[in-house]
């Protein structure tokens, strides 16, 4: 798939540096999370879709890590 010269996949990654950056922008630690965790699906998803996992899996590692911390301190923050 393509509009505009841009594939899907690319339509994912931009999607995904949207979404963090737009976390950056919160004042509220919990929104923070949730958005820089969606942010970081779309990455891991983004490095899913590369042409070869050799390219993706750096993304992939990286944001799944980023992923567990967020979880790990929004749960943490619940008790």
């Amino acid at each position: 798939m393509e509009l505009l010269g841009i594939t899907g996949t690319e339509y994912v990654g931009y999607l995904a540096s949207f979404m963090v950056l737009l976390s950056f922008t919160m004042k509220d630690v919990k929104k923070l999370r949730m958005v820089n965790m969606t942010g970081c699906v779309l990455f891991v998803i983004y490095g899913f879709l590369m042409p070869t996992l050799r390219v993706g899996l750096p993304i992939i590692i990286a944001n799944a890590a980023i992923l567990g911390v967020n979880m790990f301190y929004l749960v943490k923050r619940k008790n």
